[in-house]
């Protein structure tokens, strides 16, 4: 970094000391000079922020918030460790099916808080300013803005970069429900602080989100109502998605799809939703409320007009290269780039940058097919093109292979046998794929990979799959698109010629 003397045209940023007022001289910020900047301090960020430094260039993050964003203290890492809480309470009740005879579980609510925060606490430091320091960066835990295209400010500090990259996430969409801001509802950045498990949570929207949280206190001993609006996990594979809507029906939670949350209020300490549905009017009552209806990029309070940085409800207008369409010394990384909403997603978007910026590579944001997981139980995973967004690209050229889990051995024996794996095919190109079972989350990677390097189908054919493991169905739905045309006709009478020759 270089100390920079400040312009005119600049705007002189005061920083008061504590104490008295007026007792305090002011203080001017700091003026520099970096290769790179980077505003907000979550996936997308800091892995740009790290692999610049780690080329040896100046970089300086702003962060305002926790380090970590949304995925490490409110999102990704919160969320799976309440939903392995919940799943030690639903192995209990399961268990009698396996001759294992055990009570009805009973939920410390402080102590799974306790499994939640010691899950972030461990991961914390990896994205800790301690660690970003250690590399080299510069972070200022300040809100930053734009002062004109090549310089953002905070309170303390003046930055003139020839790279700014804008990586500040995405905060829970709030939908426009007559009576919902007179109650105090819960999102997911505040749902695992609250002081008791709730005895009825009521969930708008049926998304990953809600799903997830859904279940897992459903599980843990809560009533649970979702009210969805259109369909259940509306961006998955709609086989799948309603399985899962099945197996959470099965285990008690109710689930109002096609249902419009039309008023809210709060009737006697309790929360009132007037759900409007194909049948007519449902009133639901809860102590509690979860929305979970998506998110919306955060683009508040960073001056962008200044910046000439143009953005719209979906964050900032970036090419696929990720790059500003107005301003180009910007980028735009993760949920705010409005190419998807997802931590890895956040993560590629990085290391595009990396590969653009810093070794003039030709990686762009969709450069490889963006994976989906929904955590429920069973888990819903999808890559590339559900079978319908196929369909509706391709026409009739789109066929389907499919392998279920009730023929896997693996699954068999551990009494799991819900769902299976999909494979979308364009003129006998892999597309896609859905699976939905336990474990599909991490099996999905497999045809991931495929997709990723291009390979052809056959690819997923010819590698030897440990027995038994859930993963086969991938092989097996590969080989039976090849069944007709090695075990057909025409290879019988090929084999029958072959062994006249033998």
């Amino acid at each position: 970094m270089t100390d920079e003397q400040p312009t005119q045209q600049e705007p002189r940023i005061v920083e008061t000391e504590t104490g008295t007022p007026g007792d305090t001289p002011e203080r001017e910020p700091r003026r520099l000079k970096a290769d790179l900047v980077v505003i907000g301090a979550g996936s997308g960020g800091l892995s740009a922020a790290a692999g610049a430094a780690m080329l040896g260039l100046d970089v300086v993050l702003f962060e305002r918030g926790e380090m970590g964003g949304d995925c490490l203290n409110s999102g990704c890492v919160p969320s799976k460790a309440l939903i392995s809480a919940a799943k030690y309470a639903a192995a209990a009740r399961e268990s009698e099916a396996y001759g294992i005879t055990s009570g009805e579980p009973r939920t410390n609510w402080p102590k799974v808080q306790a499994h939640i925060r010691k899950a972030i606490d461990t991961i914390a430091p990896v994205d800790s300013q301690e660690r970003f320091e250690g590399l080299g960066v510069t972070v200022i835990r300040e809100h930053a803005h734009f002062t004109n295209p090549h310089t953002v400010a905070s309170e303390s500090a003046i930055v003139t970069a020839k790279r700014i990259v804008i990586a500040t996430g995405s905060r829970p969409a709030v939908p426009p429900v007559p009576g919902l801001n007179d109650i105090d509802y819960l999102t997911n950045e505040t749902i695992f602080d609250i002081p008791e498990l709730p005895e009825h949570l009521v969930v708008l929207g049926a998304g990953p989100i809600g799903m997830e949280m859904a279940q897992a206190f459903r599980r843990l001993g809560s009533d649970v109502t979702v009210i969805e609006m259109g369909r259940v996990l509306a961006r998955s594979d709609e086989e799948h998605a309603a399985l899962a809507a099945r197996a959470l029906r099965e285990e008690g939670v109710t689930i109002l799809d096609h249902h419009k949350a039309a008023q809210i209020s709060n009737q006697s300490g309790l929360v009132c939703v007037e759900a409007e549905g194909p049948d007519g009017t449902t009133s639901v009552r809860g102590t509690h409320l979860l929305v979970a209806t998506g998110r919306t990029p955060v683009t508040d309070g960073m001056a962008l007009e200044a910046g000439d940085v143009e953005h719209d409800q979906y964050g900032i207008k970036v090419s696929d290269k990720l790059r500003s369409i107005s301003n180009k010394h910007v980028w735009a990384l993760g949920d705010v780039a409005g190419k998807g909403q997802f931590t890895h997603l956040a993560g590629w978007h990085a290391s595009v940058l990396v590969r653009r910026a810093f070794f003039k590579q030709g990686s762009t944001s969709s450069s490889l097919p963006l994976p989906a997981v929904t955590y429920t139980s069973p888990e819903v995973a999808q890559v590339g093109l559900t079978e319908q967004e196929a369909r509706d690209k391709y026409g009739e050229s789109v066929s389907i292979s499919e392998f279920s889990f009730d023929e896997n051995d693996r699954a068999i024996a551990e009494g799991k046998t819900e769902g299976g794996c999909k494979l979308v095919l364009n003129k006998g190109k892999l597309v896609g794929a859905s699976i939905v079972g336990e474990g599909a989350g991490d099996i999905i990677q497999i045809v991931g990979y495929a997709m990723s390097n291009k390979m052809k189908l056959t690819s997923l054919t010819n590698f030897i799959s440990p027995y038994p493991t859930r993963a086969e169905v991938v092989k097996r739905a590969a080989s039976a698109h090849f069944q007709d045309a090695v075990f057909g006709k025409p290879a019988k009478t090929l084999v029958s010629l072959l062994q006249r020759i033998l």
